[in-house]
């Protein structure tokens, strides 16, 4: 069962958004939440695996709420609602950790579709899975006319290969497989590329990569 928080200062979609996902077998809405301050609050105490975080609330954005929720012990999978959001502000939000951006004029289907997405560990951007992230984040956002050398970072070429294939989604057991090389070979390769790019996870090597137009085009 996927426990589900939603937050959301109109009451009218609250219900009718809980009387949609209750009608699921698998989800369930522990709590509903009418501002980012009670969504934090609810969060801590109700631990959900997902947070529908509408965006435009008073005082406190869902946006901005996100830098509260990803410092929690056990955050949980965030997606936005929103009505209209412009591709920097996606862009934002997949750095404070959201895993997810919904329109509200999707489809039900998009929306159930898009929790199943983040509690299996994926993303999902506007109407689709992603897959491969560095693709959509270079299509949110614009990257520099020109392009910055792997070696300028000291990448070797191993790590420049490993980084392709994280940016395809790849996980540790598929890049050892694919570079018939050991899971503690790649964890270890991880680690150094990490430290030489400044970045502490999968998501902000992605986000690096983008911003940096990093690796050559094959």
């Amino acid at each position: 069962m996927v426990r589900i928080l939603v937050a959301d200062d109109h009451p009218i979609f609250r219900d009718g958004l809980r009387r949609l996902l209750e009608a699921e077998p698998d989800l369930s809405v522990v709590a509903q939440a009418v501002d980012a301050a009670e969504a934090i609050q609810l969060t801590q105490q109700v631990q959900p695996d997902i947070l529908l975080l509408d965006v435009a609330m008073p005082k406190v954005s869902g946006i901005e709420a996100l830098e509260t929720l990803v410092e929690l012990p056990n955050p949980p999978g965030v997606i936005l609602l929103t009505a209209a959001i412009d591709r920097g502000d996606i862009v934002k939000a997949l750095q404070l950790g959201a895993r997810g951006v919904v329109l509200k004029e999707s489809a039900t289907a998009v929306l159930l579709k898009a929790i199943r997405v983040v509690m299996e560990g994926g993303y999902w951007v506007g109407r689709e899975s992603v897959s491969d992230l560095l693709f959509a984040l270079q299509s949110l956002a614009p990257l520099p006319e020109r392009a910055e050398s792997a070696a300028r970072f000291s990448l070797t070429a191993r790590e420049v290969q490993i980084v392709r294939l994280i940016l395809a989604a790849a996980g540790n057991k598929k890049i050892a497989d694919t570079l018939n090389i050991s899971e503690k070979t790649v964890k270890h390769h991880l680690t150094n590329i990490f430290e030489k790019l400044g970045v502490s996870n999968r998501l902000e090597l992605a986000l690096f990569a983008a911003q940096h137009d990093l690796l050559p085009k094959q």
